[in-house]
């Protein structure tokens, strides 16, 4: 998995591209821990070109929302295609994330 990240003001925006599983978690709650001790409080996570997510993958993202719920900090998904939205559909993790076409509706919802 590639992972990047843009800040802006208390919304930090993470693109991740191709896989996000087991082999990444690491990486990703490092950067996540990193974000948050830096002032971020709500966590969009850009899945525009995430092709898929394992279970641990779906388990660092719910551990996320853990981490900046007791802050009143929000997890936004953006743009997840149709391949990871039946992931969620079918672990019924579909209501557990809300999802956004654009980062500019994300940031809204979060504002």
């Amino acid at each position: 998995m590639k992972l990047s990240y843009q800040d802006y003001d208390h919304v930090c925006v993470l693109t991740l591209s191709g896989e996000h599983t087991s082999d990444d978690i690491d990486q990703f709650k490092r950067v996540v821990t990193d974000r948050i001790a830096n002032g971020a409080r709500h966590v969009l996570l850009d899945c525009e070109h995430l092709e898929f997510v394992d279970s641990e993958g779906l388990e660092s993202w719910l551990w996320v929302r853990e981490q900046i719920g007791g802050d009143a900090g929000q997890l936004r998904l953006v743009r997840p295609d149709d391949n990871v939205s039946k992931i969620l559909e079918i672990t019924r993790l579909e209501n557990a994330f809300e999802a956004h076409p654009s980062i500019e509706s994300a940031v809204r919802s979060v504002r």
